[in-house]
């Protein structure tokens, strides 16, 4: 089985209210991309994956307007490929959706959050996503509230053969100084964001602690959005919220997996994997990071897995295929991350 994460940029531009696809020359979310431009390119992109689920980040819009089941499905249609059937969990206000795409004909899955909604003060477990998380922040003994502003998707889902295992898929987002104008601003804000971004990692990982704990098969994957080198506050925070959703610090059947990560872990200076890409105006260059992952609970492990970045360059695969590395940099600022897996 092919399990991959993508987040495609922007791709809540591509439909219309009524989520209907607008190939067409208007202008895409990507920077000087036409719509009809990066939808030919995700169909090639999809259709090269191949795979049985895809854990969309960015996808289309849930609203009172909009339906991004429909969307993603119409997608789905249009590229003809076989993860044709969508699932969403709780909607955000950012436009900017968590949704897999996954074939059927292989694999059920459904939303199914975990949690209750306002804990007891005195009950540690993980709130439900689309609820509130109480921690100290700033360490001044005053327990501050932590919302997502992009719950993270809880799925149970079970293969054809009956295998069952749980799913999350999270989009971790430190938020831009927005408003801030002064560099003392821009640094109180950007800490404070980061701080908060941190503690959704705590959140997130006390549920996976409690899937461990059930001995539960579990994948976490998605756009964690921090790592190492990441931005120069990192210095700041004892750990990144990579280390924290995957464990670091924790032993056998409490860490979860990820052989992109472990490498970028242990590598402070040097070769390491990405699988973004960003345009820099202001130096006239390109960056390049790793923030896209696909994690798993060690009875997976075990199963040995191969992990891949679809990346139009670090890829011979994707290389050497002109029609598919031209896509994948058209497509979105992120590549896709597949694992593949018996399942």
């Amino acid at each position: 089985m092919r399990i991959a994460t993508y987040n495609v940029e922007w791709f809540n531009a591509l439909f219309d209210d009524c989520g209907q696809l607008l190939a067409d020359d208007g202008l895409s979310g990507r920077h000087g991309v036409t719509r009809a431009d990066q939808l030919a390119a995700l169909g090639i992109v999809f259709t090269a994956l191949d795979a049985d689920a895809v854990m969309v980040i960015e996808a289309p819009d849930e609203s009172s307007r909009r339906a991004s089941v429909l969307a993603l499905e119409t997608f789905a249609a249009f590229a003809q490929i076989r993860a044709r059937k969508a699932v969403i969990g709780f909607a955000n206000d950012t436009q900017q959706e968590i949704a897999l795409l996954y074939d059927p004909d292989v694999l059920s899955c459904r939303h199914d959050p975990q949690g209750a909604l306002v804990p007891a003060k005195t009950d540690d477990s993980a709130p439900r996503f689309d609820g509130v998380f109480r921690i100290d922040l700033d360490i001044d003994d005053t327990q501050d509230r932590v919302e997502f502003s992009k719950p993270p998707l809880e799925l149970a889902c079970e293969t054809a053969s009956g295998k069952t295992f749980r799913m999350i898929g999270a989009h971790l987002k430190s938020k831009a100084p927005h408003g801030a104008r002064t560099r003392d601003q821009v640094m109180r804000m950007s800490i404070a964001n980061r701080r908060k971004q941190q503690a959704q990692a705590v959140w997130l990982r006390r549920r996976i602690e409690e899937h461990l704990h059930a001995g539960e098969p579990l994948i976490v994957l998605g756009d964690l959005n921090d790592g190492p080198g990441l931005d120069e506050y990192e210095h700041l925070f004892g750990r990144s919220s990579v280390e924290i959703v995957m464990g670091d610090g924790d032993v056998g059947a409490l860490r979860l997996s990820d052989p992109h990560a472990s490498r970028a872990l242990t590598r402070r200076i040097g070769a390491m994997n990405t699988t973004a890409r960003f345009y820099l105006a202001d130096e006239g260059r390109y960056l390049q990071a790793l923030l896209d992952y696909i994690m798993v609970s060690p009875d997976l492990a075990a199963r040995r897995p191969a992990w891949r970045i679809w990346h139009p360059f670090d890829d011979p695969g994707c290389w050497k295929v002109p029609e598919l590395r031209a896509a994948l940099i058209t497509a979105s600022d992120h590549f896709p991350v597949t694992m593949d897996i018996d399942l």
